[in-house]
């Protein structure tokens, strides 16, 4: 078959939920909804926390970093699926495919990273809450972040140039919602065997490190807590634990089933099903399951409210 891939020029078609459905305007119209309140949730989040000095503690600190990096997952399908559904078409330049397949692993990984990362800010809160802002200090807090940010970007460049590179044939189809490394490989004209089980490796260690870690801080921390002679101390402590643990919860079940599970589990349906899971209701549940059962952050929500009610009208 003719290689059609040795230009820049060259796009594909993205065949996605809107695509898939009997109403796509009603999709359309709930993708924007679901993508306000994501942005809208997120950004207040991190307005609170930027402005409430209560909230100046590592714990909020990675917390702001995971709105900052649910924010940018919403971004990278909502506004291009609103537009395309406008003007009737979905095509994805050659560069916008590979801008999209850098972003998504770059996000993924850093999220995966800043959950374990969270965890061990949980264990060493209750494990040692007078060392705490000694283990927890800006300089870890910083290292913590670009850790994440360094180890997801530089694996998601690799694969992308490496994916990119691949000559693909005149079928230009994507049975995706946004370009992925799994079916943009099924367009290649190359044996793609050995490089899409190299990917499924790399997709498991990105999920299960991170994930053995919040297991062991978790066993940890549990164990800490039931040994405390407070009872209040420990509800205050399984109540902060359980926010964090629905948020891994919700991500890790949505990616394992993505990332992980054999190919005869998935069809094009149910993956674009988890792709707007993952993309854009996680990045709406996430702040409002951190903020709804968050006395801190209520509470500074409930100031800034007062203060923008009690403002002097011009």
């Amino acid at each position: 078959m003719e290689l059609w891939n040795t230009t820049l020029e060259n796009g594909f078609f993205l065949i996605g939920i809107l695509q898939d459905s009997k109403y796509p305007g009603l999709v359309c119209a709930t993708i924007t909804f679901l993508y306000l309140v994501a942005v809208i949730s997120n950004v207040l989040l991190l307005i609170l926390i930027a402005m409430d000095k209560r909230l100046h503690v590592p714990m909020y600190f990675l917390l702001s970093q995971l709105s900052v990096t649910d924010l940018l997952f919403s971004t990278v399908i909502s506004p291009k699926t609103f537009v395309d559904y406008l003007h009737g078409e979905n095509t994805i330049s050659f560069l916008g495919c590979g801008f999209q397949m850098f972003l998504i692993p770059t996000l993924g990984g850093a999220e995966d990273t800043l959950l374990a990362f969270m965890s061990y800010d949980h264990y060493v809160a209750i494990q040692h809450p007078l060392n705490y802002m000694v283990f927890m200090r800006p300089k870890v807090c910083w290292s913590m972040v670009a850790t994440s940010w360094l180890l997801a970007s530089m694996n998601a460049l690799v694969h992308t140039i490496y994916t990119m590179d691949f000559p693909f044939c005149r079928t230009r189809v994507i049975s995706h919602l946004l370009c992925e490394i799994p079916p943009l490989l099924k367009l290649a004209c190359a044996d793609t065997t050995k490089y899409q089980f190299l990917v499924y490796t790399m997709d498991v260690t990105f999920l299960f490190i991170p994930l053995s870690f919040i297991i062991a801080s978790y066993t940890l921390v549990l164990t800490a807590v039931f040994h405390m002679p407070s009872t209040q101390g420990r509800k205050k402590a399984l109540l902060t634990c359980s926010s964090h643990l629905t948020v891994v919860g919700l991500y890790y079940g949505a990616a394992v089933f993505m990332y992980v599970l054999p190919s005869a589990y998935h069809t094009p349906q149910k993956d674009n099903i988890l792709s707007v899971f993952y993309t854009i209701i996680i990045p709406v549940l996430n702040p409002l399951i951190y903020s709804l059962r968050n006395k801190d952050v209520l509470g500074a929500l409930k100031k800034l409210l007062g203060k923008s009610l009690s403002a002097p009208k011009l």
